[in-house]
Formats: C-alpha cells, structure tokens, sequence
C-alpha cells in the first residue's frame, strides 16, 4: 500500500537562485569600478613623478572621466533593472505561496486518502486522511523520500493492511485496513512522470453488498431445505470428517436425541457403535468413489424396527477428491414384511399340502376343506402382494405429482442465482456465487432425476408419437454438446440426417442425450461421434466414443438404477447411475430397441433403432422451443410476468432487468390490471405460470388479457407439466412453452426468438 507523510516546503527555483548570484557580481563589479575610478583621479592630481604634458594629461583625464561616467550610467540602469526583477521575483513568490497553500488546503479537503510521489516514486506529499489511517494502526507515518516499495512492505509487514483483493476487470486494487474500513486505491501517472494515488472509502458499499448477497444464499438455502423436508425419505450430506452437515426433518426425527439434533455430529455419534460398525464397509467405500445401494435393518430411537434402503453417492470436487458424500434412505419395512409373509406362507403352504397329502386316503372331506383353505391362503397372498404393489406405485406417484412444488423453489433459486451471476463482485463473493450456482445444479440433477424415474414408473409420463424430420433435432443436439465436449478436451463429430422417423421427439432427444452425456463423462480423451445409419423400415441412432470401454459381463447392468461401471484409475463424479435407467425405461415405453457393444481400452458404442415415418402436411408450426441462435438485443424489451410464487416473480423481474428488460410482474390479473393499462398499454411478451391460486391457470389468465387488447400480445407459458396433452393444448393456442426449471440462457434465446419476430 503507497503511502506519504507531509513533507518540508519545495527549495527556491534555479531561477531565483541564478538572479541574487547576478546581483551579487553587478555589485562587485560596481565596487572595483568605484575603486579604478578613485585611482585614476588621484593619480592625475597628485601624480609628480611621471610629468605628461599638460594638454595631454588634461586629454587623458578627460577621456578617463567619460568612461567612468558611462560605465556609471550602465551600472545604475543594470540595477535599476535588477530591482524590477526583484519585485517581479517577489511578486511571484508570494502567487507561487498562495497557491501552494491553496493546493494544501484542497489536498486536504479531499475525503479520500492522497499521496503523491516524484518520478523516481519517493514520497513527497500525503494528506490528514491517509495519516490517520496509519496513526489508528500505530504505525509510523512514512517520511518525505520514502521509495513507494519500502512504503508497500511496510503497510503489510506493519499490519496496516489485513486483506488485499484485486481483479483485472475491476479498477483498482480493494484494502481491508486495521480499522475495520474497506478502501480503493487508483493511480494516476503525473506530465512529470511521478504518480498520484487515492483512497476511496467504499466500505458502506461493501456492507450493503455482502448484506444483499447473504440474504440471498439465506433464501435459497431456505428453499432447499423447505424441498428436502417435504421429500418422504431421509437425506442428508456427510462430510470428508463423516460429520453430518445437513439433513431434512425426516432424517434428524428418525437419528436425533430428544432434544439434540445430529446436525454437526459424527456418524459414530449418530449411530450405536455396533451399527456403525455394520456401516463402515459401505462408508469406506462411499469415500473412495463409489456409489453403494446396501439393506439395513436398524432400531430407531423410539425402539421402533425398520428396515431401510440406503444410498450413498460421493461428491467430487474439481481435483476429483471426494469431499463428502450424499445420504438417501427409504423405509422398505412395509415390503419387506409382504415378501416375509409371503415366504412364511409359502412354507405353510408346503407343509399343509404335504400333511393333507400323506392323510389323503380316508381323509377326503379333509382334503376338500384343505383345498378350500388353500384358496382362502392364496387370494390373501395375492391381496397382500396387490397391496404391496400398490403402496409402492403410491409412492412413486405422489413424487412425480409433487414435481411442481419441488421444482418451484429451485427455479426461483436458480433465477436469483443467473442474476447474481450477471453482476459485478469482488473474487470472493462471485467464487461464493459460483459455488452456489454449482450446488443448486446438483440438487436440481439430483431431484429432477429422481422424478423423471417416478414419472416414468408411475406412467405419468405419455409418449406423443408423430412423424418429424431429424434434421432440427440432431443439429440442436449436436450444437449443445459440442461446447460441453471442447469444455472436456474432446472433440465431437457430427453427421447430419434428414431421415423422416416416427416417435416422440422430446423422449427421443432425451436418449440421444444422456447418451452423449455417458460419452463426455468417461471419455479421458480422443472423440464422439454422432450419427444416423439407414436400414430397410428404421434408422440406427448412434453415439460413438473412444473411452475406457465396457467389460462384456457388465453390459446389461449399466441399464439398471443406482449401476455405474467407473474404469479403475478415473475420476469419480456427481452421476447417481439413473441416466441409462431412464433411457431404458423411455426405450420401451416408445417401442425402441437400445443396444451397446463395446471393446474395453478403445470405446463404445450406444444404439437406438428407431421406425422411419413419413411427413404429413401441417397448416401450424410447432410452437416447442428450440435453440436459435443468441442475439443480444433485448434492451428495453417489455415483459409482463405472472405468477402465484412472489419469488419467482422476483427472480424473474431481478433476472430479466439485468438483460435491459422493462419488467412488471404480478400474481394475479387483477394485480397485473392495478399495475399496468392492460387494454392500451405496450408489451412485447406475456410470461406466465400454468399453476395459479384459486384453481386458475395462466390459460385462462393470458386469454382475459389478450381479450382486452386490440393486437393480442405473443405468450410464453411456463409450467412443470410434461403431460401431452397440456402440450398440444398450448400447441394449439400458437403459445411458446418452456417447462420448469427454467434455463436463463433457454430463456434468454427464446426472448431473442420472439423480439426477431
């Protein structure tokens, strides 16, 4: 840190000094001019040794006489001259003071710290302000000469400077001071080849900017924790030290002391040490990179018996170490009583059959009623496994029912989270962003995994097969991935198609891409391919990849949940073994044969065989969204948002303001109406939310708007709806349709989509 203290006052000009030397000869000169004249006219007077001629002696003094009057004369114009100059000399010493002064008093007026350094950078000059800051630390205030590097060091070795923060975008490097103030300092080069230095005190800033943020992470870890509790398992996160650093309701009823919460405790302390001693196998190996799915049965600690499905799925930095692992454990007790049941009634029913069978001759009416009994038995076994079967499927639907409330808070986390991204912090703050923004993507994955597979299970989701070009969507595919490979070290190859095929294009894509998704992540490096090969009545859509390869026992088991085949020697990721699950469970549910041949140390290949089709006419386009190519210009775009969720609505207006949007949001028409002249008013875009209160939807809601205008405004509706019907409906309506979680940069190009016309 530069600093100065006051220095003495600037030494007298050259100038001035070269004019008092002038003077001081003139007179000298003057004096021995004085003193030749004297002789000379004493040597005429009184002269009797040498004896000139009278008229020549005369002549001479004559001549003797002018010269000194002349020499006289200039000598009184010099310094009459002199004394001009003197005055003029005088005159701008006292202008120079004045100014000097002023220059000070200005210097000092100034509410940043000032320092001023010459051009070999040493000290001269600092103000009151940046002396305080080193007479508050009890440091010395540097003297007039001190070099700017011996001034740095001592800031720092001195303790004057706690924390130093500085970015290349920003403008100057930012100081935290033993005061406890923030300050910034920006240089400036003088004509002189010195440097003037400030110090702005920006700590109001600094407060009001960490306050903003930390409310923000307030909100979104409030967000979270509100999904995670409503969630029927149990989860929680353990960290590298096995110490439990977050867990929902149901998890901390289930493990916590009366009155005691595990948050913050080892798992040898959650846990008996004879079950955590049951658990250490699984959790050594959960810290080595692998992703375990094991049945326990355990005593809570109410004394209730359960038994329990647990998964554990390590979390990996950006080096690859594990850092920690995810808990994720369901009550199997209910299941596992049926199937216990249905053994022992089995066995029962083994040890009756042959008891009656061995009493069979002269026991008919028994056997008869034994017959009877064995009805009675099996149809309460097949009641029993019915019930079992519907318990689980009521499970499964009600988290793929929940998936709007799931996904609500995690889009306006995620909306808040773009926005801050989008802003200017110091290292710190937009590193602490980051990892936010990197944590709210692994819980979306996670949650938004999770339920894919419970709406596939619960047949929530329904295939909507038509014929289509693949033209679109192998080029948008391709396009996404090809960024996310290069961001690897790999390259992506693509050969287009324009193959007419029948199926479900979003179910399609959704294949293709957990395939290319599977490639990129354990492909060290090389190449993928993407491409189509023609048969007779389909086409073959395939994903190559020059990766690790898949031994040949293993091949029907990467298809299973919770199954990874990680290559000894590679780094472990975040994946939870669900992506070819889904694409199995898609394959069938479309009619698609999936096929994978691979040869272990050169790659793999994956493979869906799809019925060619054939194009029938349409009068409207598809209104789905598509990716086209980012335009930047939306400023002062007009956006109406409506929405139920005032935090969604926040995020959005934060959100959209940051791209140059005009923003009004409401939850409600009515809201909208008290806001905005509905009728009359200009916009560009209606953004609505399927889901509203009071059993209203935004199809209705954008409908009573547009009824109220004479040019009716285009709509993007907004829902965590997959089913097809809701999207043929909106389909039907000529409205864009973007389903939750929303993606800022899908957002942002869909804005551009509609802004082009």
């Amino acid at each position: 840190m530069a600093s100065l203290s006051s220095a003495p006052d600037l030494p007298e000009s050259s100038g001035e000094s070269a004019k008092d030397q002038r003077i001081a000869e003139l007179e000298a000169e003057n004096r021995r001019l004085r003193e030749i004249r004297d002789a000379l006219i004493v040597r005429v007077e009184s002269g009797s040794a040498h004896k000139p001629e009278p008229y020549a002696a005369f002549e001479h003094s004559v001549i003797l006489a002018e010269q000194v009057r002349e020499r006289t004369e200039a000598l009184n114009m010099t310094m009459e001259e002199l004394k001009a100059s003197n005055k003029a000399l005088m005159r701008a010493r006292e202008e120079a003071e004045t100014s000097r002064q002023r220059l000070n008093d200005a210097i000092e007026s100034i509410a940043d710290g000032f320092v001023l350094f010459d051009h070999n950078h040493c000290l001269i000059q600092t103000n009151s302000r940046f002396r305080s800051y080193w007479r508050h630390a009890g440091v010395p205030v540097p003297s007039a000469g001190t070099p700017i590097d011996e001034v740095k060091s001592k800031a720092l070795s001195s303790g004057l400077i706690v924390e130093e923060h500085s970015h290349e975008d920003a403008e100057g490097t930012v100081f935290l001071l033993s005061n406890g103030r923030w300050v910034q300092m920006t240089e400036r080069p003088t004509r002189e080849g010195g440097l003037v230095v400030l110090y702005s005190d920006i700590t109001d800033v600094k407060n009001s900017e960490m306050a903003r943020r930390i409310k923000a992470l307030e909100e979104s870890e409030r967000w979270i924790r509100v999904v995670t509790d409503h969630v029927p398992a149990l989860i929680a996160y353990v960290g590298a030290d096995l110490t439990v650093q977050f867990c929902n309701k149901v998890y901390q009823a289930w493990y916590g002391q009366p009155g005691q919460s595990p948050l913050g405790m080892r798992l040898d302390e959650v846990h008996e040490p004879e079950f955590y001693q049951r658990l250490l196998p699984q959790i050594l190996e959960v810290m080595d990179g692998h992703s375990v799915t094991f049945e326990f049965d355990e005593t809570g600690v109410r004394g209730e018996q359960r038994y329990m499905l647990r998964s554990y799925v390590p979390n990996v930095d950006d080096n690859g170490e594990v850092v920690g692992f995810f808990v994720l454990i369901r009550d199997i007790t209910d299941r596992r009583k049926t199937a216990l049941a249905l053994e022992q009634a089995y066995d029962n029913l083994e040890k009756r059959v042959r008891d009656r069978t061995a009493a069979l001759t002269g026991l008919n009416a028994q056997l008869r009623q034994e017959i009877s009994e064995r009805a009675a038995v099996e149809a309460r076994l097949r009641e029993a496994k019915l019930e079992a079967e519907r318990a689980n499927l009521s499970k499964t639907k009600f988290l793929a029912a929940v998936s709007h409330d799931l996904l609500q808070p995690l889009n306006a986390a995620r909306l808040f989270t773009s926005a801050l991204q989008e802003q200017s912090f110091g290292p710190r703050a937009e590193g602490l962003v980051r990892s936010v923004s990197t944590s709210l993507d692994d819980v979306e994955n996670l949650l938004g995994t999770l339920v894919d597979i419970s709406k596939l299970d619960a047949g929530v989701i329904k295939p909507d097969v038509t014929a289509f070009d693949l033209r679109d969507l192998l080029n948008n595919i391709a396009r996404e991935f090809r960024q996310m490979a290069f961001a690897e070290g790999l390259r992506l190859d693509f050969v287009p198609s324009s193959a007419v095929v029948r199926s479900d294009s979003q179910l399609l894509a959704r294949i293709l891409r957990n395939f290319l998704t599977n490639a990129i992540r354990y492909t060290g490096q090389g190449r993928i391919l993407l491409g189509v090969r023609r048969r007779h009545d389909h086409v073959l859509m395939q994903v190559w990849d020059t990766g690790p390869g898949i031994p040949e026992d293993k091949l029907t088991e990467i298809f299973q949940e919770f199954k990874r085949i990680r290559p000894s020697g590679s780094q472990a990721d975040k994946g939870l073994g669900l992506g070819l699950a889904i694409v199995d469970k898609i394959s069938r549910m479309l009619g698609h044969e999936v096929s994978v041949a691979s040869t272990e140390g050169k790659g793999s290949v994956f493979s869906v065989q799809v019925p060619l089709g054939q194009l029938q006419p349409s009068p409207a386009a598809t209104t789905d969204i598509q990716k086209v190519e980012v335009d930047h210009g939306m400023s002062g775009a007009r956006v109406w948002v409506i929405d139920n969720d005032l935090a969604i609505c926040e995020g959005m207006k934060t959100l959209l303001e940051g791209w140059d949007c005009r923003v009004v949001t409401a939850v409600s028409v009515p809201d909208l109406d008290a806001k905005v002249d509905i009728a009359g008013a200009p916009v560009d875009l209606i953004l609505a939310d399927y889901h509203l209160d009071n059993d209203e939807n935004g199809v209705d809601a954008v409908a009573q708007i547009n009824g109220r205008r004479s040019q009716p405004a285009p709509v993007l509706m907004i829902t965590a709806n997959y089913s097809n019907e809701l999207k043929q409906h909106i389909r039907e309506l000529g409205y864009l349709l973007m389903n939750k979680p929303v993606k800022p940069l899908k957002l942002r190009t869909v804005l551009n989509h509609v802004l082009r016309g």
